[in-house]
């Protein structure tokens, strides 16, 4: 039994242009706009799930998913520093961030450490690797950089050394306890018949 996952990542938002952790916000026009243009470019799916932020429901609804949120795919919890930038953040606390930005299990914010998203998010996959089929799930940056770390058995400090940009197809297809990976497909306009 084959289990495929399609990771999508949200469309392009003011938080995202601005490296501000999430503060709830939509997507912007132009990321909506693009959406909805890649809109019937993933292949049909058994289920499509989301992370329950407004900007990955607000992607999955312009690409034309009804998605089921899922907290259990939420983004990093960053407690305090939600809705601030990294800039801003970085000048008032340099040696938490420092911290943060190096050890997996740190969060001087008071909230999740990343090694807690990793450990979340591996959970989600081996339940998923579970069911036949197809899984499109629009979930925050995050949680790819988590599955990615996760399903290729990569310590949580690689976190840190991937990058997902919006609105791009992170798959992982799985049997056997084993993960196989095919990154960061850009989400295009399907082509003309």
């Amino acid at each position: 039994m084959t289990s495929r996952v399609l990771l999508v990542s949200p469309a392009m938002s003011t938080s995202l242009r601005q490296a501000r952790f999430d503060d709830g916000g939509s997507i912007d026009e132009s990321g909506a706009a693009r959406a909805r243009s890649a809109a019937g470019a993933l292949p049909s799916a058994g289920r499509v799930l989301t992370s329950p932020t407004v900007r990955c429901r607000e992607t999955a609804a312009a690409l034309g998913l009804d998605g089921v949120p899922v907290p259990e795919l939420a983004g990093l919890d960053v407690g305090r520093w939600r809705g601030r930038t990294l800039e801003e953040v970085g000048a008032a606390e340099p040696e938490a961030v420092g911290r943060w930005l190096t050890d997996p299990d740190c969060a001087p914010h008071g909230g999740e450490s990343v090694r807690d998203l990793c450990e979340r998010v591996a959970g989600g996959l081996a339940d998923a690797q579970q069911l036949e089929g197809r899984t499109i799930a629009v979930v925050e940056p995050e949680v790819v950089r988590a599955a990615v770390a996760g399903a290729l058995g990569m310590p949580a400090a690689v976190f840190w050394r991937l990058d997902v940009p919006p609105l791009t197809v992170t798959e992982l297809s799985g049997r056997a306890g084993r993960w196989n990976l095919r990154l960061g497909c850009p989400l295009a306009a399907p082509e003309a018949a």
